[in-house]
């Protein structure tokens, strides 16, 4: 998604238990410092992270033919300042399609000054996306409003659909045909030991949310030697990349469009919308059927509401902002708070054209999609008699998968018994990476060490303001340590508890955000980063 300002009212658990050291395979030798030197790191800094740093570098197109065509990179740097040097620290935000070069700037501040000092935390736009050289862009204002409904009504209209998403593959073939046949995980995981190379080192930190978990688990399988630390926070299932995956999304973003129900009820004298969950959830299906016959400022219909609804499943600090506006249509009719809110957490501009360009080449080439329209018809259908939320949503939005014009590969199986210790983190509700991805990767993982947090729904956990969590991840890249054991949960090492849910937006809150001055914290700022749709 865009810009997607939030607002997050967390206080952490405190850490108990033990930790155990896990072994530094190797420290950063001296020539990382001379050979990043090379990359030719420019001064950009910006207001907010003032010794930002920018390079950029030259990857093979075809890592089987590195002589041959080469592209270019993005990088951002914040350099280490510590006499203790731990080597490169690579920050991806997910998708596939987010740009990673404003993550360096966000790590490098959250993470406690000792710790990030000890790093060069490296940010990264991987290959197609924004200023990497060439970026992808299949269908400019693709999602440019007024869309069809998601949910098809007639044969007619889901005809409709089928051919639009059919019309977004054919462009990207037509468009990219040099380009498409190597835009996929395992090429942009050797992406990034071009770029460990370039810093010198001989060995690679690496931090990943979201999708960025499974390019991590990619890498390390195919150079596990070349891993030294590993944080992944909010993972993919590797053993379902992708159609699968995301049905499992479906019925996890309808739990988190029932728990916004539930906690709008729960608020009811400030949003008067009735304290049944139930019934709240059945008012904001009566609104949707409502701007489907008659958009809300000829703008937002009813794929558009979900699109502006959609974030809040991703991360409970735009809940407020997402009540507010649903209110204001319902009780007083109000069309305007509700196109703010789409202009502000649904609508896609050119930088989320290219995301989702690079989103739909990576997974649609990564592994086999159904080719047959009929399977996606009656999965469809089938998740949406259950999960009405968003199911029809995310079909369309995975659709030109179905007549992808490159061949797909097949998956890399990610699992690994020959890396250091690994440091996982999940929610247990989280949506767009339902926990169960944690689990299975912390299986496959062998020694990794997996920190729940316990009833959190949020999307990317980590440097949100949950102490507890961020404690377990500044000592392991302090230390090398990891949690083992301890929380209770046989699946888990450690178990946090979650941060609060956020509170109505009353007084002095609902003023800035009347005037688009949203209060601004780490939550709100991950959340604004995190990759495309993830």
């Amino acid at each position: 998604m865009t810009n997607r300002p939030g607002i997050l009212f967390a206080v952490g658990a405190t850490v108990a238990g033990l930790v155990t050291a896990a072994p530094s395979p190797a420290t950063a030798d001296t020539g990382a410092q001379r050979t990043a030197a090379e990359l030719g790191w420019t001064d950009c800094g910006t207001k907010s992270y003032p010794t930002l740093q920018c390079s950029s570098i030259s990857t093979p197109l075809d890592h089987d033919d590195p002589s041959g065509r080469q592209i270019t990179l993005a990088l951002s740097r914040i350099p280490h300042t510590s006499k203790t040097f731990q080597g490169p620290l690579l920050v991806n935000p997910g998708g596939p399609g987010g740009s990673g070069l404003s993550m360096a700037g966000f790590v490098a501040s959250s993470l406690p000054k000792s710790v990030a000092a000890q790093y060069d935390v490296i940010g990264f736009d991987p290959r197609g996306v924004g200023a990497s050289e060439p970026a992808l862009d299949c269908v400019p204002k693709y999602f440019d409003p007024l869309r069809p409904d998601s949910v098809p009504d007639s044969l007619a209209a889901e005809k409709a659909n089928r051919n639009r998403a059919r019309s977004f593959a054919q462009a990207c073939g037509e468009k990219y045909p040099d380009l498409l046949p190597y835009m996929d995980t395992v090429s942009a995981a050797k992406d990034l030991d071009v770029i460990r190379q370039a810093t010198g080192s001989q060995q690679l930190n690496y931090f990943g949310y979201s999708y960025g978990t499974y390019l991590g688990a990619v890498y390390a399988k195919l150079f596990p030697e070349r891993v030294r630390r590993l944080v992944l926070d909010s993972n993919v299932d590797p053993d379902g990349v992708w159609y699968d995956d995301n049905i499992g999304q479906n019925y996890a973003f309808d739990a988190r469009h029932k728990a916004f129900a539930a906690w709008v009820a729960k608020h009811d004298t400030t949003y008067r919308l009735g304290s049944d969950p139930a019934k709240v959830e059945d008012a904001w299906y009566a609104m949707r059927a409502a701007v489907k016959a008659n958009p809300a400022g000829g703008k937002v219909g009813a794929s558009e509401l979900e699109d502006t609804f959609l974030p809040g499943g991703y991360y409970n600090g735009y809940w407020p902002y997402l009540a507010d506006a649903f209110a204001a249509y319902v009780n007083d009719h109000d069309q305007e708070t509700l196109v703010k809110a789409y202009k502000k957490l649904g609508a896609v501009d050119a930088k989320a054209d290219n995301g989702y360009s690079v989103y739909a080449a990576v997974q649609c080439r990564d592994t086999q999609w159904p080719r047959q329209w009929s399977t996606w018809r009656k999965d469809s259908w089938k998740v949406h008699g259950k999960a009405r939320f968003s199911t029809w949503n995310n079909t369309w939005y995975n659709a030109p998968c179905a007549d992808w014009p490159v061949e797909p590969l097949n998956p890399v199986q990610v699992s690994n018994d020959s890396l250091p210790p690994v440091l996982l983190f999940q929610a247990t509700e989280d949506a767009a990476t339902p926990y169960e991805g944690g689990a299975t990767l912390h299986r496959k993982l062998r020694g990794s060490s997996l920190v729940v947090e316990q009833g959190g729904g949020n999307h990317g956990v980590t440097l949100s303001g949950n102490d507890c969590l961020d404690t377990y991840l500044a000592d392991y890249l302090d230390k090398g340590t990891v949690p083992r054991g301890e929380g209770g949960r046989a699946d888990a090492d450690a178990v946090c508890t979650k941060s609060p849910d956020p509170q109505p937006l009353t007084g002095r809150a609902a003023a800035k955000a009347a005037r688009g001055a949203d209060s601004v914290n780490r939550g709100s700022i991950l959340h604004g980063l995190l990759g495309f749709r993830g």
